[in-house]
């Protein structure tokens, strides 16, 4: 390592490192999504992932998980509730409000995208030595944390949160 370089020159270097591997992880990602029974858009994966994280949240709850304006939010839905993945049921707070929940085809779906992309990740790591998969896991780690301190991570998943800290 050149110990000549300043402090930003490292973190510009670690920067493009770390774009090189999200894009790389993006066209693994693709690959997964591609290979599902029945593909679905960025946009209706994303309310598939919101839902899994907030079970039973309303139309506006998820336009501003996802920086969408209601109505698109609500086609969004529609298509969503066509594929069968998402299911709308009166809310029982509120009797104007409805409550958005994973189908038990939205959950399958789901599993079944994790379970390609967790597969093809786990062939990959296991090419890795053990030094460099607790490098990963590390540096891993302490990005996942500099994301929460900056407030630029999603909202998680209590089993996700678990999972990093075992």
């Amino acid at each position: 390592m050149d110990t000549n370089r300043s402090a930003p020159e490292r973190q510009h270097e670690n920067a493009q490192a770390a774009r090189e591997l999200i894009e790389l992880l993006e066209v693994l990602w693709e690959r997964g999504r591609d290979m599902a029974s029945t593909p679905v858009s960025a946009s209706q994966l994303r309310v598939l992932y919101s839902l899994d994280r907030e079970e039973g949240i309303n139309l506006r709850t998820l336009g501003e998980l996802l920086g969408s304006a209601p109505p698109s939010v609500s086609r969004l839905c529609d298509r969503m509730e066509a594929l069968g993945f998402v299911r709308r049921v009166p809310s029982q707070v509120s009797r104007r409000e409805l409550e958005l929940h994973l189908t038990s085809r939205g959950k399958a779906y789901l599993k079944e995208l994790r379970d390609r992309r967790e597969a093809a990740l786990l062939e990959t790591i296991g090419t890795m030595t053990p030094a460099a998969r607790k490098a990963l896991l590390t540096g891993l780690v302490s990005f996942q944390e500099a994301l929460d301190q900056t407030g630029h991570a999603p909202r998680r998943s209590r089993a996700a949160k678990d999972a990093r800290s075992a």
